[in-house]
This record gives structure tokens, C-alpha cells and sequence, in this order.
């Protein structure tokens, strides 16, 4: 009943649920979207903001703000920017409080946001089955129910660990015997693990995870006509290309900026199913392997030639397909040690130490320019750090300098139009407009737009 209650409520907005042999339900287009276009909308079930270490960097509850904070002085765990946040939250905090409250103060330290989130959601829904909360057809635990939770497909290990968290909230919840089992909570952890997002700045910075049951009704592409972005707390899934009228609509569940066997390994991880989606299907065949070469793999020896390197058939090393040249497989294993090495290092560096940080990461650099492929993902992510690290410091030369080299890595690892080469075009308009560049500011930020 409650499929056909959103059914309805979504012939508005010129989408379908369907049911697909092996991809389960679905959202099917009754019309033609444009790109850029909004498709669907939603407002979290529930959700969190991330914890922190330190105080300072706390978010408020409600629309994860960190400025002007003031901690709920009955509870203590929960943090507001102002009363109009706390007012908005009231309903279902009121109710939590008094479970936080009565939280043993060593516990305190256990309410990671997965355990807050599961709090939260069984609140909700007491809520919604008093009638405190109201329910609507796209805002109702049954669509939470309705969710896969991949039980089956859990290894023992995990299991115990949803068992334990499930057990924690339950003594936090201290409802009555019959009411919540450790075994429903334990399913539900799971549904979370496959079904909850990571919530998302107008820069892409992770500020909390929050459960949109409508929204993880649309499937994964590791190709997709469609991005998930948000605008506070609500989900927005904009077309990036021209979807036509019945067009399964399709978003990424994971990072795309990486080889077919990389995407699948942590799609079967997290998500339990294998994708066949476009660029998936071409797995083995002769694109895919270049591919996996380039995002992947090594460099020619000869600096000139941009060639990608595959395995020789005598596992002695790996042969340029352009040029033929050999690389030695011991050249290569002491280059990647030395990578490895540094990499463990600068993980062990002070907070804060930016200074050694740069020596390090410019190091680092150095030597996958020498090993990896010019638009290596490995090169991209160290050049992003630096990137990162200059914009701190204020260095706004660098950072321009660095942004000029992640864009081009960006375009090639992320097709189509995607919002991290949008945002990336951003931030070199916004450093050459800082620095008097303003043509290309101009230019930099026309792309912007335009993604």
C-alpha cells in the first residue's frame, strides 16, 4: 500500500517505480529531463551531523553549521546554532534528550553518529505511530522498512558488530520487553550500511549522513545520467545528461575515478551485487584494459613517450604500448616501496605541521611522476593534498598552480559532467581572480557554470 501511496505522489514529479529483474525497484523517467534539471528532492528521515574530536569543530543538529554553537545543557551530547534550528528539531529531540540524559557519562563516548542515527530513527517512528510526527506518503517508516538490508550476504564478523551496536541502543533506548528486538536493530544497521549518505557541503566536505528511504530507491552507475548533490540537509538528484522519457534513472554510489576492477571490488564490499552498467560490461575488453593502465598503472621509462604499460608475458616487467620499451618489475617495486614509506610517514606527521607536510607530499610527487601514468589517480589524489594544504596556508600562487594540474587528471578520471570538475573549475576561477587573472578567471568560471 504505501508503494502505491508514493507512486501517486510521484506522478507529479514524472517518475515511476519499477520493478527490474536482478536490480529490484526502481525509478523510471515518464518524461524527458534536461541537463541540470531537478529530478527528485528529499528531506532526510533522519540524520546526523559527524562527530568530532574537539568541541570547536561540533555541528549543529539540525542544519550542520559549526559557527555560533551552544550545547543542549539537558543532554549535552547535542548542539544548536540558535533557537529557530532547536525549535525546527524539537519534536524528536525532546525525546531524545531524555534517553541521552539518562546515558551513563562513560557511555557518552560510544554515540558514534551510527549509533545516534539508529537512536534517532526508532524516535521518529514512535513519533510518527503517536501521530507527534506526521506521516506523508514519501515520509513513513515503511519505506525504511522497505529497504534491502543484505543480511544474507553478511560475514560473521560484521554480524557480531551489528548484534553489539544493536544492543547498545537498545539499553539506551530502554523501551519495554517486546516493543524493539537486538535482532530488528541488527537488520536495520544493515539497511544503513548499504542505504544512508554521506551529507555533503556546496564544496563536497562531508558534514553528516542522513537516510532518505526514496532516494536509495534509485541504482547505482558507474556511468550515470544523474549526480545526488545537497542544498543543506536535503537531497537533490540533478540529470547530468539528456534522459528521455522511460530512462531508468541512475546515480554513483561510489568513487568512479577508478579502474573497473577497483569499482567492482568496492561495490561487491559495501554494496553485495556486481555492476553491469556501460563502462562495467567492458571489463577484460582491450579499452577497459588501457584504461585500468592508465588510471592504474605505470609510465613509460622514456618521459617523451605517454604510452601505458601492461605486464610482459615473461613477468619480467612491464612493456610500453606505444614505444615497446621494457620496464624492470625491480625499478618499479623500489620506486612504489619508496611511495609507501612516505606515504606512512606524513600519516604520522603532527596536525597542523604544514611545512613538513609539503616536503613530504612534493617528495612523494616526485617519484609517481617518475612511476605512474601522467593521469595516474595515485599522482591526482597527491596533487589534490598539495592543492589542499597550499589553500590553507593561503599560498594562493601554488594553489593555482596545483589546480591547474588536478583539472586535466579530473576531466579524464571523472566523465561526463561531473561536480567535482565543476567545483575544481571553480576554485581556479576564484585563485586567478584573487591573483588579477581575470580572462581566465572568466574562462575558469564560465566551465563552472556550465557543469
Amino acid at each position: 500500500m504505501k508503494m502505491e501511496e508514493l507512486q501517486k505522489a510521484l506522478n507529479g514529479r514524472s517518475l515511476t517505480v519499477s520493478t527490474l529483474p536482478d536490480k529490484g525497484r526502481c525509478f523510471v523517467t515518464t518524461r524527458d529531463f534536461s541537463p541540470g534539471e531537478v529530478i527528485i528532492s528529499q528531506e532526510p528521515y533522519v540524520s546526523v551531523p559527524n562527530k568530532n574530536s574537539s568541541d570547536s569543530s561540533c555541528k549543529c543538529e539540525w542544519c550542520f553549521t559549526s559557527s555560533n554553537i551552544k550545547k543542549c545543557s539537558a543532554c549535552q551530547v547535542v548542539w544548536y546554532c540558535g533557537s529557530s534550528c532547536q525549535k525546527t528539531d524539537w519534536k524528536l529531540h525532546r525525546r531524545e534528550c531524555q534517553v541521552l540524559s539518562k546515558v551513563d557519562k562513560g557511555r557518552i563516548k560510544s554515540l558514534t553518529p551510527s549509533i545516534r542515527l539508529m537512536v534517532k530513527l526508532y524516535i521518529r517512528r514512535k513519533l510518527q505511530s503517536e501521530k507527534v510526527v506526521p506521516t506523508t506518503s514519501t515520509d513513513n517508516y515503511d519505506l525504511v522498512e522497505a529497504l534491502v538490508s543484505h543480511m544474507s550476504d553478511i560475514n560473521e564478523k560484521q554480524l557480531v558488530l551489528y548484534a553489539q551496536m544493536a544492543n547498545l541502543v537498545s539499553l539506551i533506548l530502554k523501551w519495554p520487553e517486546g516493543e524493539i528486538s537486538i535482532k530488528d536493530i541488527a537488520v536495520d544497521f544493515s539497511k544503513l550500511a548499504c542505504n544512508a549518505h554521506t551529507i555533503c557541503d556546496a564544496e563536497l566536505r562531508p558534514l553528516g549522513t542522513g537516510l532518505y528511504p526514496v532516494i536509495s530507491l534509485i541504482n547505482h552507475s558507474c556511468l550515470p545520467n544523474s549526480v545526488l548533490v545537497f542544498e543543506g540537509r536535503l537531497a537533490v538528484v540533478h540529470a547530468v545528461q539528456h534522459i528521455p522519457k522511460g530512462t531508468e534513472v541512475l546515480i554513483s554510489y561510489i568513487e568512479t575515478a577508478a579502474s573497473t576492477m577497483t569499482r567492482q571490488k568496492a561495490l561487491k564490499e559495501q554494496y553485495f551485487f556486481t555492476c553491469t552498467c556501460p563502462r562495467c560490461i567492458k571489463a577484460g575488453q582491450w579499452d577497459d584494459i588501457k584504461e585500468s593502465a592508465i588510471l592504474e598503472g605505470y609510465r613509460c621509462k622514456d618521459n617523451r613517450c605517454s604510452g601505458f604499460l601492461l605486464r610482459d608475458s615473461e613477468n619480467k616487467g612491464f612493456v610500453c604500448q606505444e614505444c615497446g620499451l621494457l620496464r624492470e618489475k625491480e625499478e618499479i617495486k623500489s620506486i612504489a616501496y619508496e611511495v609507501k614509506s612516505l606515504s606512512e610517514k606524513v600519516s604520522v606527521c603532527s596536525p597542523g605541521n604544514n611545512t613538513d607536510a609539503i616536503l613530504v607530499y612534493k617528495t612523494i610527487e616526485k617519484l609517481e611522476m617518475e612511476l605512474c601514468h601522467p593521469f595516474s589517480i595515485s599522482l591526482m589524489r597527491t596533487r589534490e593534498t598539495l592543492l589542499k594544504i597550499y589553500m590553507e596556508l593561503q599560498n594562493w600562487k601554488e594553489a593555482l598552480a596545483y589546480c591547474r594540474l588536478v583539472i586535466p587528471a579530473y576531466e579524464r578520471a571523472y566523465q561526463g559532467f561531473h561536480p567535482l570538475v565543476g567545483l575544481q573549475y571553480y576554485t581556479c576561477g576564484k585563485l586567478e581572480w584573487f591573483l588579477g587573472e581575470t580572462d581566465k578567471a572568466i574562462q575558469s568560471l564560465t566551465k563552472a557554470v556550465d557543469v
